[in-house]
This record gives C-alpha cells, sequence and structure tokens, in this order.
C-alpha cells in the first residue's frame, strides 16, 4: 500500500506521545514494504512551533518525510489571552473566533491544503494523528473531497478543547478511526456520535529491550538508592506538578533514601529538590536503563488516550502507580493488572508504601504488566494486524478472519 501519514511534528528530536506513536506506526509499516510517507511541519517544539528542520523532502528510517514551513510562530502572549477565552470564556463562541483560534494554536501551515489537494489521490489511505492541531482540522477535509480513505487516530482526551463546535464537523470526515483505548473509543462516541467504522489498535511496542542500570546510575550519581520514575513531557498538564507536591510531600512524612527520577522534555521544570531527579529529554538506551532500575513507574497525568510510558515499564516487568482520576490509566491498569491507582495524596502515599515495603507485590504487579503487553502489543502481531485493517479501510478484499481487529467495528 502507498500510505501518507499527516502529524503536526515529526523527527527524532520530538518527545510528544502522539508524534511518536505516528513515527513508529510509519516507520514498522515501511519495515514491513509498504510506500510510506509523512506529511508535517519544520517545528520540533509545540510551544511556538518555530521552524528547527529545513523544508522539503528527506528519508527518515525508510519513511519519505515532506515537510513544510510554519508561516508564524506562536506567540503566547497573543495566544495564551486567546486560548483562556476559548477554553473558560462565555459559551456558545463564535464560530469565526474558533477559528482564528486555531489557525493561531498552529502549526499555520499556508501550504497544507494546497499540496494535499494536488497529491492526495495518489495514496491508498492518508492517516491523520491527533484531533486537535490545523493538520487535521484543515487536512481532512480536502482528503475526504477527493475522494481518498483516511483513518484518524484523534488520541483525544477529555479536555475542554474537545467540546469546541469547531471539530464538530471535522470528525464527520474520516473514512474510519483508530482508538488507542477503549475508553477513548467512548469518549469520542459519546462526544460527536461517530457512526464510522472503527478500532481499537493500542500502540505497539519492541519487547525484550534491555538498559544499564549501573551506567544510568553512575552517569547521574544516584548511587544505590532507590527511586520511582516518570516518563514523559514535564508539563502541569501532564500531572508534573501534582507529582512533585505529593512526592515531596511524601518525603516529609516518610524521610529515607526514595528519589524520584524525571526522565523528559522539561516544558516547565520542577523546583530544585535533594530528592529529585531531572535528566531531561534523553536517547532510548539512556530510558531503557533508567526504566531497569526502577522500583516503580508513577504515571501522574490526568489526560491521556493511550500511556505508552506503562508499556514500555511493563517490558521491563516494572510496576506502575497511576493516576485514578484518569480513566484511560485506571483501564490500562484494570485490564493488565500492572498498578495500583490512587486519587489523591493519601492515596498515592498508601500506594508507594505498598511497592516499598512489599517487592513480592511489586513483583507480581510487574509480571501481569508484561504478560499483558506481550500478549497484544508486540511490534510484530501489532503490525499485521494494523496493515490488514488499513487495507480494509482503503477498500482491498483480504481475509482479516484471524485478526483480532476482526471483531472491532471493521
Amino acid at each position: 500500500m502507498r500510505l501518507l501519514f499527516v502529524a503536526q511534528r515529526y523527527g527524532r528530536e520530538v518527545f510528544g506521545g502522539a508524534e511518536f506513536a505516528c513515527r513508529q506506526f510509519a516507520t514498522h509499516l515501511a519495515a514491513r514494504g509498504h510506500d510510506v510517507e509523512v506529511l508535517t511541519s519544520c517545528a520540533v517544539s509545540y510551544v511556538d512551533w518555530a521552524n528547527h528542520y529545513p523544508s522539503g523532502p528527506e528519508t527518515l528510517d525508510g519513511v519519505s518525510v515532506h515537510r513544510l514551513p510554519v508561516e508564524h510562530a506562536r506567540e503566547d502572549r497573543f495566544f495564551g489571552p486567546l486560548n483562556a477565552r476559548v477554553i473558560s470564556g462565555h459559551k456558545p463562541l463564535p464560530q469565526y473566533i474558533q477559528r482564528h483560534w486555531m489557525k493561531v494554536q498552529g502549526p499555520w501551515l499556508p501550504g497544507l491544503q494546497p499540496w494535499l489537494w494536488k497529491h492526495a489521490r495518489s495514496y491508498d489511505t492518508v492517516i491523520f494523528f491527533t484531533y486537535l492541531y490545523y493538520t487535521t482540522w484543515a487536512g481532512l477535509p480536502v482528503v475526504r473531497a477527493r475522494n481518498v480513505p483516511a483513518v484518524l487516530h484523534p488520541t483525544a482526551h477529555n479536555e475542554p478543547m474537545l467540546y469546541l463546535q469547531l471539530f464538530d464537523t471535522m470528525f464527520r470526515h474520516p473514512t474510519a478511526f483508530g482508538f488507542l483505548t477503549e475508553e477513548e473509543e467512548s469518549l469520542v462516541k459519546r462526544r460527536f456520535r461517530v457512526r464510522q467504522p472503527s478500532v481499537v489498535t493500542g500502540i505497539g511496542i519492541d519487547m525484550g529491550l534491555s538498559g544499564d542500570e549501573g551506567a544510568f546510575r553512575s552517569e547521574f550519581g544516584l548511587g544505590d538508592r532507590p527511586y520511582l520514575l516518570f516518563l514523559g513531557r514535564v508539563d502541569p498538564g501532564k500531572g508534573s506538578d501534582e507529582l512533585f507536591d505529593f512526592f515531596t510531600a511524601y518525603k516529609q512524612r516518610n524521610p529515607g533514601p526514595l528519589m524520584l527520577v524525571i526522565v523528559g522534555e522539561p516544558v516547565k521544570p520542577p523546583p530544585t529538590h535533594p530528592d529529585v531527579l531531572l535528566t531531561g529529554f534523553v536517547s532510548d538506551a539512556v530510558k531503557q536503563s533508567a526504566i531497569e532500575g526502577a522500583l516503580a513507574l508513577v504515571q501522574p497525568s490526568y489526560f491521556e488516550s493511550f500511556s505508552m510510558a506503562l508499556t514500555e515499564c511493563w517490558s521491563h516487568r516494572k510496576p506502575a502507580v497511576v493516576q485514578g482520576a484518569c480513566e484511560v490509566l485506571v483501564g490500562q491498569v484494570r485490564r493488565s493488572g500492572g498498578g495500583i491507582p490512587y486519587v489523591g495524596f493519601a492515596e498515592f502515599e498508601a500506594a508507594v508504601d505498598m511497592i516499598m515495603a512489599n517487592p513480592e507485590l511489586a513483583a507480581s504487579l510487574g509480571a501481569a504488566g508484561y504478560d499483558y503487553t506481550a500478549q497484544h502489543y508486540r511490534w510484530d502481531r501489532f503490525t499485521r494486524n494494523y496493515e490488514a485493517f488499513l487495507s480494509r479501510v482503503a477498500g482491498e478484499d483480504i481475509d482479516r478472519s484471524n485478526s483480532p481487529f476482526a471483531t472491532a467495528r471493521l
């Protein structure tokens, strides 16, 4: 198949869940012999969308990438007040303000629609990642106007932006949906009453990766201290501020050697604290080493459509302590048996105490998470099922009787 992925950012330096998932999908499909291309911006940062990569074509891990320049970098002094009005202002919000918000939010790519109008019909299917940004909002209508099958992976969270009328029409355009969890599927169907075919795909993972715990401890001066691990973007929207507050409160009440290690892009770094280590963005090898030495993953985010941090840590047989106010995280933990949800500080403290005091329980949770991840998300199994889904969307006559996706809506 000839496939086109459309995403707001794309590249090895891009550290974002939806963008990383898009790159993984594209790379693994290309490795199976499909002709895979990506249409994206020249940006690395979602904060300002400033052009970083040169515009034009390049090849990355077997995938042909087409980069369009961002017309204007986003300035928070303009976007901040507008965003606050859109999210918290009086409703209903006029459509022209919502459209202006979309353009200012970005990435503003004037060349996107002309490029898709010219090239869309040369692909069997066009796959969009993330409902929220201009690339999907402006791109989907063009692809459908050209009568080309389109798949949308909304990566939707239960967040204020999802309820903007701006998106009502957009969710009518996809030929089919790819949801990452059952909870995301339920959310989107409640919100938009969509009736298109859909599947719950999840995200694949490479099992059996290992790390060098000793090298990680040596590089960051951890010694033999036990640590909890946070993986991902260090952003209040991902729960990083609350986690810092909960952990430091825990340490006041429970003195000892326990540390919190934060691995990820520091959008808003935490305050300096002797028991908190911020590594910043690291290579995948260093990340695997960080996981290898952790007592447990802590996932504090309120807004997830699928947590790759969970499956990554489960692939190392590590237990998880997750935000119980996030339906997606609770669902992943419930289905896998790989962790403990918490709501509020008291439950956080109790969950950490259980992990610290009972190594057998921690090992049992980690083993359950490993078994679940191996059963559902190994890349070899995942990619075969996903290409079968795309073939069905593209209208090809295939036998999907042995695919677990066959029991879904397609």
